[in-house]
């Protein structure tokens, strides 16, 4: 038969363990008070025993068989707590509370004994009590028996053992019920969860964990729960749609590209038309699509592993300046002022490739977009704030105010540079590599308008400060 679900739940199964182990320990802890309470009692009636017994050994010391006697007779008839019987060598009964000695030999060394009374109580049952006694022959001549009633202290320790007995069981029993309640409350803690998990296992990445604001270890594995949804749906989202962008961009190349082909080949049979041409066309064309297929993978590269991979400590002016030297005659073919101003003993943490890569698309941009006779400046600098900021800024058209927002996602491209080659991946990628390394991508106005440019453009890549 299967046990209820509550009591498979592992807290209940830890609540169950750990009142075992507390009844192991309760039960050490009886047996020890037991024994160390009975042991005391004991030494005590042997002490109280062994006193009276010395007493009357010097009433028999100072006066004889008769003054023992003597005593005897006044001490059975008394209040006090001992049983007596006085012996002659003979064991003949001379005198005492009790009819005969429970010690049956006489070596002649005392020689303790426990035994039992018979007594009666009031409502005049027979009842019989522990006693425990010594008895000694008094030189050579009788026998002194001196015994005390333990009873009272055996009911003491019956009575002290009934309540931890007590005691313990009301522990067990708050126990179970505390267990109870407490796998109650986890495991419907944890049911919000596993109803997330079987709703996004059956593909609805829309679900979330409730926080219930008690700021607990559920609360933060709900944050947790919810942070890695919310990245899976926008990972998710962000496939989906690359998956459509690409379909829909990558067709004109491809149908281009195609055509052609289609007409190189037809040039060809016709006899007319440079072959050699067209395929230069067709491998032009094939690299731009290329080119697409490796920044949208690399994008999807950033995005999967959350962080940027193998990070590491280096001089960001340096991958600057190395950077720079690609670009400056770029812009001086195309007659473009092209500066670079770099801060020394700068450090930042990141992967050299991806960061060169970003660095490499924002000046893309720049010499693509700057006319002639226009300016770039690129600059690295460490901000007030501690963050490593490789800038460009140039002189271009610039990107309004309403579209910056817009111009990092993928594949997008605004009005003014559809005649412009590229797939619209430049700015996603930057922003991708800003992201996986913990830093931003920030847009802003350039110097301003000059004539009929402007107002320009300041692309700015912010690194964290390097730990």
């Amino acid at each position: 038969m299967r046990l209820p679900r509550i009591f498979r739940t592992t807290p209940f199964r830890l609540t169950v363990l750990f009142l075992a182990l507390f009844a192991s320990a309760a039960m050490g802890l009886l047996a020890y008070i037991y024994v160390a309470t009975a042991g005391e009692a004991t030494r005590r009636t042997d002490e109280d025993i062994t006193r009276e017994m010395h007493s009357l050994v010097a009433a028999y010391g100072r006066a004889g068989v008769d003054g023992v006697n003597q005593s005897v007779i006044e001490r059975a008839a008394s209040e006090r707590p001992f049983l007596y019987v006085l012996m002659g060598a003979d064991r003949k009964r001379i005198s005492g509370s009790i009819a005969e000695s429970p010690v049956d030999n006489v070596s002649g060394a005392p020689t303790w004994t426990t035994f039992s009374v018979t007594d009666q109580d009031s409502q005049g049952h027979t009842v019989k009590h522990p006693a425990r006694g010594l008895q000694q022959q008094l030189g050579a001549g009788p026998i002194l028996f001196v015994g005390s009633d333990v009873g009272g202290d055996e009911a003491y320790l019956a009575r002290v053992v009934g309540a931890l007995q007590g005691a313990g069981a009301l522990v067990v029993v708050l126990g179970l019920a505390g267990g109870v309640l407490m796998s109650r409350n986890v495991t419907r803690s944890m049911f919000s969860l596993t109803e997330v998990v079987d709703a996004v296992r059956n593909g609805d990445l829309s679900v979330r964990a409730q926080v219930r604001g008690t700021r607990d270890e559920f609360d933060e594995l709900a944050s947790g729960v919810n942070e890695m949804l919310d990245r899976l749906e926008r990972s998710m989202a962000g496939h989906r749609h690359a998956g459509d962008a690409i379909a829909h961009d990558l067709r004109s190349p491809l149908t281009r590209l195609r055509a052609r082909l289609e007409v190189a080949y037809l040039d060809v049979e016709a006899g007319k038309g440079d072959p050699t041409q067209a395929l230069a066309q067709a491998l032009e064309d094939t690299d731009g699509v290329m080119k697409t297929f490796s920044a949208v993978l690399a994008i999807a590269r950033l995005q999967a592993a959350g962080t940027a991979p193998d990070p590491v400590l280096f001089d960001p002016s340096e991958l600057a300046a190395n950077i720079s030297e690609l670009y400056a005659p770029l812009c001086e073919d195309k007659g473009i002022d092209f500066g670079v101003e770099l801060s020394q003993n700068l450090q930042a943490r990141g992967n050299r490739e991806f960061l060169a890569q970003a660095l490499a698309n924002i000046l893309d941009n720049a010499v693509k977009y700057t006319p002639s006779g226009g300016a770039i400046m690129l600059r690295v600098r460490r901000r007030s704030s501690g963050e490593i900021e490789f800038s460009v800024t140039d002189t271009g058209p610039g990107v309004p105010d309403a579209d910056r927002e817009r111009v990092v996602q993928r594949f997008l491209r605004l009005e003014n540079s559809r005649n412009q080659p590229g797939a619209g991946l430049g700015l996603s990628l930057v922003a991708a590599v800003a992201e996986a390394h913990g830093g931003r991508l920030e847009l802003a106005e350039g110097p301003g308008r000059v004539g009929e440019i402007g107002p320009g453009l300041r692309v700015a890549l912010v690194l964290p400060r390097p730990a």
